[in-house]
């Protein structure tokens, strides 16, 4: 879900990335959504569990930024839904939100892959290709 919600941009570095002003970039999901592509999504054998994480919200704010759900904010949310976690299931929660921040990060590069591999659709080669003929074009 992070590299979905990434908006990805040039290498700062990179000629691209020094010359173009900092426009208005779509995420990758919303871009998918606007080409009318279904993400891809890796399988998921405990959806309960990313469930509740999205329901607490994947991070917390914090001063700087975002920061993973701390065990405060896992308290409150089970005092306030009546879900008792399980010891390990409250680790992975905040474990999954960690690597959720950390992926968000890597995957502002454009050029960060997913993180799993997804079949190639007929929609997406059908853009693509479209796009390829009109730079060759």
């Amino acid at each position: 879900m992070a590299w979905l919600h990434a908006t990805p941009k040039p290498d700062a570095r990179s000629r691209r990335g020094k010359e173009e002003p900092a426009v208005s970039r779509l995420s990758r999901i919303d871009d998918l959504k606007r080409k009318k592509i279904n993400p891809p999504m890796p399988p998921n054998p405990a959806p309960h569990i990313t469930d509740w994480l999205i329901e607490m919200g994947l991070t917390e704010a914090a001063g700087m930024g975002a920061v993973p759900i701390s065990s405060r904010e896992l308290a409150a949310w089970q005092d306030n839904t009546c879900v008792r976690l399980q010891p390990w299931e409250a680790r992975l929660i905040r474990e999954l939100s960690k690597t959720y921040l950390a992926e968000g990060r890597v995957a502002e590069s454009e050029n960060c892959p997913p993180p799993w591999r997804a079949p190639v659709t007929q929609r997406e080669l059908e853009i693509e290709e479209a796009q390829l003929r009109a730079v060759l074009g």
